[in-house]
Order: structure tokens, then C-alpha cells, then sequence
């Protein structure tokens, strides 16, 4: 395993260095270690310039030059395309490290889709708040900003906290909460009003714009500064503090307006789905199918025969009713969900067993504890060994399987214990850890890709990044307004984007800083970041200026023009990433 963040050199324009495609630079008072002998020279050179040497040097001078490390991960893909493939095979390698990719992005949808947001929401209802005032929700459903808006947010932060923890990443999460923010409200937007035009929601739209605004005038403000010190990082995670409050304290003055009575949705607010297809219930088995086949007279089943049918991802009946491609992607998602089945537990507050499945969940007391010690920290707390004898995670083995053993004794397969709530908090961790991992992975193979074609991590944040993080906004924000709930999915757009930067960018800055430096400069050397940041400014401003203007009633040529905008945006993006547009830095 290579260093933690702590052992990272501080910045990468070195003496000598190419200054083609410099990274954004993160420092949080690191020093930088003696650079080691790269290719019998005495300084430490740009990774970027491993293929303008001779094929022949490639491996020695991926695993001789200090910046070549990847931090974290279980896999050194640097190593693997560069030492294991020979050079007339690189296509190849680039081939399987992009289908790796899609299939990390499958892991993180799933993830948070079926573990992360059902446990989340099972943790509130414990707690008895509502969703609007659990603390990592975004909004309440009154206003468009549901869970689901929270899981297609958490990849996003996740990868931005992974991100900035290593100074040559750190563009990564830049261009991704940048890019991302740009394709939401440009492409994801324009789309909802290109399937279903309709009449927004005023108050809700020009508060969750206005917030976004802010946030995104404060990031170019750090950006300008080159630093972000610990009361902005605060202010990051305050601002959005503030925002979720004036969410609830809205919420509460209209249903006092309302008298708490059922009045049709008026013009500032978005309709309620009430006549559309109910969500199939989630279960442990990814909650692909319900409960419409239970038999009507309960029966008394085995615990080997609950732990093979919680095991099973498949539900065969829908299986024959399915269009062949949602089979083909079925089949790739197969091994992600039985994986996650057995390492994180899942409580469904909605069914009266609330998903008690005894034989599985008293695994569950065994294999979550392991995922998270194996997880963390790429494994290297679950492999030390305690007095140099005793690996961590045998002792976690061991007390975990002496629990796990009296749970499935005092316990019974029908009724769940009073303590069940507990597996949401399990749940919650365990799928946290994976998301976690995964992300780590995803910023991994970018860097590699982005050192195999000679692109800037920025460039790779703001499009495969973006892309790959957005894909469940743009799926459930169009979906829902092909169901007839447009102003809703507009209200999405805008939700979810603000969680993503504010927390993104406070957190995982706030990650980084030491407690004898409380200070993280950024320092974008390369003027596609004020790209990013113009364009995300512009689209905000579009939408301030015409969406009021045409009396918040958007049709097909209000989506078109952002659209064109995106397009617009991403030539100009690739035209400076490739140097066919010059802009001069600030």
C-alpha cells in the first residue's frame, strides 16, 4: 500500500517538470519528502511524462518516481498498465480499466439506491424525525428533495472527499462538483422541460437557485484566493445548515397558511406524486420485487431456507416480464447486490417485520464489522497486527462470531428483536464503507487515465466524473416528469447540486487540515477551472433571469437553449484543456 495523504508531496510544478496539464494543487502544510532517483535523475518528475519516454522505460519510471504513487486502493493501476501489459497491448489495458469504471459506477448507484438512503431513512424514523429535519436529508418531499436526491448525492461527496485528500487529485473533485452542477442544470433541466413543459415552483425555485448561487460565488472566491482556511470550510457546512433550516421553517409557515389541509398545489409549489406507481418495497434483496406472492397463510420457513431466499437478488417472475436489456443489466448488477446482501444489512420501517431476516442478519453481525476494518484505510488497520502476533481483524472475527452466536440463539425467525434498529446504524456504516471504497477506486482509475492520455484531472472531473455521478439525477429526474411531476424533478435539479458542493467542497477540505496548519490552499493552475466556474455562473444566471421572466411557465424552448448552453460549455471546455483557446489566469 503506498503512504497516506499525510507522506503526499505538496505540489507537483517541480523544477524541470513538463508545465503541460498541472493538476489543481491542494496543500495542507505537508512537507515534502526527498525525492527519490527517477530514471538516474535527482528530482522527482511529472507522472504526465511517463509516455514521452521510450516504452521500454515506462515501468521503471512508474514505480521509481514518487509522484507515480497512487494513495489508497486495493488495486496499483499505474503499475498494471504500465509493468503487467506490455506497450502493444495498452488499448487493451485502457479497454478493461474503462469497463472497470462503468462497473464502479454500477457499484456506487446501487449502493446508495438500495443500502445507504433505505437505512438512512430507517435511522430517521427511529429517531422520529421527519425527513425534512434528518440531518443528512436534503429537503422535504414538499419541495422535490427527497432521498433519493440524497443518494444520487452521496457518490458525488464521497468522490470529492477522496479527492481532496491527495494534492494530485484534487481537480478531480473541482471539475466534478463544477461539471456536474453545469450538466444538472443545464442538460438534466432542460430535458424535464423538453419531456413535460410545465409551470415551476417561484419559491421553492428561487430559494434552492439563490443558495446554489451563493455557494458557488463562495468556491470562486477560494479559488481566486488560492486557500481555504478552517471558518470557510465551517461556513461550507454551515451555509448548508442554514439552507435545510429555512427548508423546515418554510415548510412549516405554508402548512400553518394551509391550516395543515389538503389544498391543491399551488403555483410556487410542487406537486405530491399521489396517482403514480407505488415504488416496489426494498428488502435485502436489493428490493426488486414486493410482496404481492406471499402466501395468505404465514408459515413457519427454515433458517436455511430465509437465508437462501434473502440471498437471492432475482425475483424469476419478474424476470420473464422484463425487456431483454433491463435482463442484461440485471445480470451485471447480480454480483454487486449478492456482494452487498451479505456485508450490509438492511431495515425497512414499512414492513412489519421491518426486514427482520434472522439466519442473515446474525451474518451480518459478522461480515459488516469485517468489511469495515478490511475497507478502511485500504486495509491496513484490519492487517495490523497487534503486539506484531494477532491481525486486527482476527480479534474482530473472533467477537463478532461469539455475537453473532448469542443474537441467533436468543432470537427467533418471526419477530424481531426490540433492539433491530440497531442494524440500521450497522447498515448505514457498511454501506458508507463501500460507497467509500469504491470512490477511492474511481479516482484512482481517472488519475490513470488521465496519465495515459496526458488530460488534466479537471477535465476528467467536469465529464467522466460528472457523467458517471449524474446518471441517477438525470434517470429519476426525467422519469418523474415523463410520470407527470415535472415541478418536482426541477426542484431536484437544484437540491441536490447545493448538498453536493457545499458539503463536498466544507468536508473535504475541512478532512484535510491539521491541527498546527488549519489551512488548505487550492491553486488552479490551469484557466479551465475559471471555465468551469464561468459556466456554472452563467447557467444560474440564465435560468434566474428567464425563468421569473416567462412567468415561471418553461417549455420546449427554454430546455432547448440549455442544452445548446452545455454544448456550448464543453467545446469551450475541450478546446482550452487541448490549448486551441488561450484564457489568461487571474
Amino acid at each position: 500500500m503506498g503512504q497516506g495523504p499525510a507522506g503526499l508531496p505538496a505540489a507537483l510544478s517541480l523544477p524541470g517538470a513538463l508545465p503541460a496539464r498541472p493538476p489543481l494543487l491542494l496543500d495542507a502544510g505537508r512537507t515534502v519528502p526527498p525525492a527519490g532517483d527517477a530514471l538516474s535523475h535527482a528530482r522527482s518528475l511529472d507522472c504526465w511524462e511517463v509516455r514521452e519516454h521510450n516504452s521500454s522505460e515506462w515501468c521503471h519510471f512508474i514505480r521509481s518516481n514518487p509522484d507515480c504513487r497512487l494513495d489508497g486502493g486495493f488495486l496499483d493501476y499505474l503499475d498494471g498498465v504500465f509493468c503487467v501489459f506490455p506497450p502493444r497491448l495498452l488499448p487493451l489495458a485502457v479497454t478493461l480499466y474503462a469497463l472497470w469504471l462503468l462497473y464502479l459506477f454500477i457499484i456506487l448507484g446501487v449502493t446508495a439506491e438500495k443500502f445507504f438512503c433505505p437505512n438512512l431513512s430507517a435511522i430517521s424514523t427511529n429517531l422520529k424525525l421527519s425527513h425534512n429535519v434528518a440531518v443528512f436529508s436534503l429537503t422535504s418531499p414538499l419541495h422535490g428533495v427527497t432521498f433519493l436526491a440524497f443518494g444520487n448525492g452521496a457518490p458525488d461527496v464521497f468522490s470529492a472527499v477522496v479527492a481532496f485528500s491527495d494534492p494530485r487529485t484534487a481537480g478531480l473533485a473541482i471539475g466534478a462538483i463544477f461539471g456536474a452542477g453545469v450538466f444538472v442544470t443545464t442538460v438534466v433541466a432542460g430535458g424535464i422541460a423538453l419531456v413535460k413543459p410545465f409551470t415551476a415552483a417561484s419559491r421553492p425555485f428561487l430559494r434552492d437557485i439563490i443558495f446554489y448561487m451563493v455557494a458557488v460565488f463562495l468556491t470562486f472566491v477560494v479559488l481566486y484566493l488560492g486557500r481555504i482556511r478552517l471558518g470557510e470550510a465551517l461556513g461550507y457546512l454551515g451555509l448548508y445548515v442554514f439552507y435545510v433550516l429555512t427548508v423546515v421553517l418554510c415548510t412549516w409557515i405554508h402548512r400553518r397558511q394551509r391550516g395543515d389541509g389538503l389544498a391543491p398545489p399551488g403555483a410556487w409549489e410542487p406537486e405530491m406524486p399521489t396517482d403514480v406507481e407505488e415504488p416496489e418495497p426494498s428488502s435485502t434483496n436489493s428490493g426488486d420485487y414486493g410482496e404481492e406472492y406471499r402466501p395468505l397463510l404465514p408459515s413457519r420457513e427454515s433458517s436455511l431456507r430465509i437465508l437462501a431466499s434473502a440471498l437471492s437478488p432475482l425475483d424469476y417472475r419478474k424476470w420473464r416480464r422484463k425487456p431483454w436489456y433491463w435482463r442484461l443489466f440485471k445480470a451485471f448488477r447480480v454480483p454487486v447486490e449478492l456482494v452487498l446482501l451479505l456485508t450490509v444489512p438492511v431495515v425497512d420501517p414499512d414492513k412489519d417485520d421491518l426486514n427482520w431476516k434472522r439466519p442473515l442478519n446474525c451474518l451480518h453481525i459478522l461480515t459488516s464489522p469485517l468489511l469495515c476494518v478490511l475497507t478502511l484505510k485500504s486495509g491496513a488497520y484490519g492487517l495490523y497486527q497487534i503486539q506484531g502476533i494477532f491481525p486486527v481483524w482476527a480479534l474482530v472475527t473472533l467477537v463478532a462470531s461469539a455475537l453473532a452466536l448469542i443474537i441467533f440463539i436468543t432470537t427467533s425467525n418471526e419477530e424481531p428483536p426490540k433492539y433491530h434498529c440497531v442494524f440500521a446504524f450497522l447498515g448505514f456504516l457498511a454501506s458508507a464503507m463501500w460507497i467509500n471504497a469504491a470512490a477511492t477506486e474511481l479516482v484512482n482509475i481517472l488519475r490513470t487515465l488521465g496519465i495515459i492520455f496526458q488530460l488534466s484531472n479537471t477535465v476528467l472531473g467536469l465529464t467522466l466524473l460528472a457523467w458517471g455521478n449524474s446518471i441517477g439525477d438525470t434517470f429519476s429526474d426525467l422519469t418523474m416528469a415523463r410520470q407527470g411531476y415535472p415541478r418536482m424533478a426541477f426542484s431536484a435539479c437544484f437540491g441536490g447540486i447545493i448538498f453536493n458542493i457545499l458539503v463536498g467542497v466544507g468536508l473535504g477540505c475541512l478532512l484535510q487540515m491539521t491541527s498546527s496548519l488549519p489551512l488548505v490552499k487550492l491553486e488552479p493552475d490551469s484557466p479551465l477551472v475559471w471555465v468551469l466556474a464561468g459556466a456554472l455562473g452563467l447557467s444560474l444566471v440564465f435560468s434566474l433571469v428567464t425563468v421569473p421572466a416567462q412567468c415561471f411557465q418553461l417549455g420546449q424552448p427554454y430546455g432547448v437553449c440549455l442544452i445548446a448552453s452545455y454544448l456550448l460549455f464543453l467545446c469551450v471546455a475541450l478546446l482550452t484543456e487541448f490549448r486551441v483557446i488561450h484564457f489568461s489566469t487571474p
